[in-house]
């Protein structure tokens, strides 16, 4: 009986035992097979990353080579944008997330949007400037020793076969004393672009970089108790006990309160925070669980507008909607004298089961100019209009004030309308009737302009 049973399951035991082998060898071969992918990738983005260094470096001392008032000075800052984009785009697929590397990382965007912005100006009208041939300058000297310390690495790579798989290993681990000469390098990189004193961008990159702050605030300094009073009156509440009060950024350019509410059963804190200087509003947020969605676009922009208008808010335009877990959050825009400012804007939270406001961020109002004077335009309407394809089906027109692509504040003619089955929003400049700017609307964005621009809205 037991030689029977026996030659039974043996084979059915050799069987599972060479299938569980199979299996754990295709498994093994899987991850093999994924690992090399990773590392083929890592490879290729740092072997191109110094390519593209090469040849910012030479981008760099073409441009300056030729004469002030060349015309490849356009070409060369364009290639210098197209090259520096791709090199963000290399240091992005790299794994140095967890590495110092945010000095390189900062120059990179600089350069490019310095090359970019500089491009799109009138370079006739508006040539290199002594100051801008003298960063260029310091580029290329610099660019030079990015350069060399990138090929030192890469010879490293290849000279000892390492893997870029060791670096995300070493640095997943947090063991800061790990042996690794691509982490060493790559640190040595970054020390030495943050210690770079000659680069001065000037405001065609300064203004990219703009950051919170207080100076272009109005009013005096305010206390504790004094945004406690503030955050009672905007939450139509007559008690001020259970709020807790903390000050952020003490020692910053735009210092802080944080007004707190704790909240019972499912509902979470209500917070407020109000800038120290002034006591102005910087955000809302009191979020909540959002039951079953009952209200349309439409609705939930009025019930937005009409919070702001209670709030201090007047003359807003809703411009732009985003749905997320049954909360819609509406962006709104300034309209002064019929002129929608784009650079006056804040967004309002609204649950969609009920309507009410969860969530307000007020920042950029509190950085715009509420005093600018808005002039008038240079051209007629219908010349602007014009200069439109012919193809385009306008359904809307005002007069705005955008940021373009050089962060200047320009008037322009809007125009809302459709073409080859979408719908889209072109500014045209009021002055000179170029393109400053088209967005392409999702059906979401469309509709909440549409439902804005209703007679009695």
């Amino acid at each position: 009986m037991y030689q029977r049973l026996s030659a039974v399951l043996f084979p059915i035991v050799t069987l599972l035992l060479l299938g569980t082998v199979f299996w754990g060898y295709q498994e093994h071969q899987e991850k093999n097979n994924i690992l090399v992918k990773a590392e083929n990738q890592y490879q290729r983005a740092f072997h191109d990353l110094s390519f593209h260094m090469d040849q910012l470096h030479e981008e760099l001392g073409n441009t300056l080579a030729v004469s002030s008032t060349s015309n490849f000075h356009r070409k060369g800052l364009i290639n210098m944008w197209r090259l520096t984009s791709q090199a963000q785009s290399e240091v992005n697929q790299l794994p140095l997330s967890l590495m110092p590397f945010h000095e390189t990382e900062q120059l990179l965007a600089n350069v490019a949007s310095f090359s970019y912005r500089t491009a799109m100006r009138d370079l006739k009208k508006q040539p290199l400037s002594d100051k801008e041939l003298k960063l260029l300058n310091a580029l290329y000297k610099h660019s030079k020793e990015i350069k060399s310390d990138l090929r030192k690495v890469q010879e490293t790579v290849l000279n000892k076969s390492l893997r870029w798989m060791d670096v995300e290993t070493a640095l997943a681990s947090g063991d800061e004393n790990f042996d690794n000469d691509i982490i060493d390098g790559f640190k040595l990189m970054n020390k030495r672009v943050g210690e770079y004193g000659d680069i001065e961008w000037g405001p065609t990159v300064m203004t990219m970089n703009r950051r919170f702050s207080a100076k272009s605030l109005t009013g005096p300094m305010v206390t504790a108790e004094d945004v406690k009073r503030k955050a009672a009156e905007f939450l139509n509440l007559n008690d001020t006990g259970n709020m807790k009060v903390t000050e952020n950024g003490a020692n910053t350019d735009f210092p802080t309160y944080s007004v707190t509410i704790a909240k019972n059963g499912n509902e979470g804190a209500v917070q407020l925070d109000y800038t120290k200087k002034g006591g102005k509003l910087v955000y809302y947020l009191g979020e909540r669980p959002v039951q079953k969605k009952k209200l349309s676009i439409d609705q939930a922009s009025g019930m937005a507008e009409r919070f702001l208008n209670e709030h201090g808010y007047p003359d807003m335009r809703a411009i732009g909607y985003d749905e997320y877990e049954n909360v819609a959050s509406i962006t709104f825009a300034k309209v002064r004298d019929g002129v929608t400012i784009y650079t006056e804007k804040l967004a309002v939270n609204v649950a969609l089961d009920n309507g009410e406001v969860t969530g307000l961020s007020a920042g950029d109002m509190l950085q715009a100019d509420g005093n600018r004077k808005i002039g008038k335009p240079a051209m007629k309407e219908g010349q602007a209009r014009a200069m439109l394809n012919g193809s385009f089906k306008v359904t809307g027109q005002s007069l705005a004030i955008i940021r373009n692509d050089m962060d200047e504040e320009v008037l322009c003619y809007e125009y809302l309308g459709t073409i080859n089955g979408g719908e889209y929003r072109i500014y045209l400049n009021a002055e000179t009737g170029i393109e400053e700017k088209i967005e392409h609307l999702r059906d979401a964005d469309a509709e909440v302009n549409r439902a804005d621009d209703q007679p009695g809205k």
